[in-house]
């Protein structure tokens, strides 16, 4: 009996385990791995919802919200200036005068847009009124037709009490010209101005208006085709932003080098 004791005793009692510190490290290592996963996915934006979502609230507080970079990195962009702030609000009241102008116009010129002789069209740089010269003066002439005076002098009527400056500018096609004129240069400058005239005649202040001849250096259409030279035989009646954009002064090499500040000096042998 004390034999088989004996016999059985190394097999009783289990040997110390000196690496069982490894377990608690793995479980550790798992949460780390799992918390950092978490992390990662409560971290990762959205950037289309996220951009919505900041320009609406830039809207909302009338300065610029959050801004997302390139790499998806969010950062807060400076709140915008006073000026930034009442150049937008001028814009925008710009925008409405105009747009208002530019219907006033279309539904004076009605009959004529009708006809396709008028156009009507707005942008960044203000209203213009595209008129077919064939409505305005006989071939290669530079006297208003009486038809033409009646138009005119309704534009005129809208742009009295306006403040905008206004710019006439007189295009011709590119047929050489055969009469009192020596180019169409001199065509197109005396029909702006002819119609610069009338509008003074009609009540509109002179240092609003500006005439200006452009020859057959702007052309809409192809001058090898009549048709086409008809359309680029015309008078563009501008009415310009009251709200133009800011001036932007172009820096010259040795300035722009002065602001850079002197190059490093890099030593030899680097």
């Amino acid at each position: 009996m004390t034999q088989y004791r004996r016999a059985r005793r190394p097999y009783d009692e289990e040997p110390e385990n000196h690496e069982r510190w490894l377990i608690s490290y793995a479980d550790f290592i798992t949460l780390l791995f799992a918390f950092f996963v978490v992390m990662y996915a409560i971290s990762v934006v959205n950037t289309g919802k996220y951009k919505v979502f900041s320009d609406a609230l830039g809207d909302a507080f009338g300065g610029a919200g959050a801004a997302i970079t390139q790499n998806t990195e969010v950062q807060t962009t400076p709140q915008a200036t006073p000026q930034a702030v009442r150049r937008r609000a001028m814009i925008a009241q710009e925008k409405v005068r105009m747009t208002k102008l530019a219907q006033d116009l279309l539904s004076t010129m009605a009959p004529l847009v009708k006809e396709g002789k008028v156009r009507v069209t707005q942008n960044s740089r203000g209203v213009s009124v595209e008129i077919n010269a064939s409505v305005l003066f006989d071939p290669g002439e530079s006297k208003l037709t009486e038809e033409s005076r009646e138009a005119l002098q309704a534009v005129a009527s809208l742009l009295k009490d306006d403040p905008h400056a206004v710019q006439v500018e007189g295009h011709t096609d590119n047929q050489p010209i055969r009469n009192i004129y020596a180019s169409n240069w001199e065509l197109s400058a005396v029909r702006a101005a002819t119609v610069v005239r009338l509008f003074i005649e009609s009540g509109v202040a002179p240092e609003r208006l500006t005439a200006v001849g452009h020859a057959s250096n702007h052309p809409v259409a192809d001058n090898e085709d009549p048709i086409g030279r008809a359309r680029n035989r015309r008078v563009a009646v501008t009415i310009l932003s009251g709200v133009p954009d800011p001036e932007t002064e172009i820096p010259t090499a040795e300035s722009a080098a002065a602001e850079a500040g002197p190059a490093p000096v890099v030593p030899p042998g680097q």
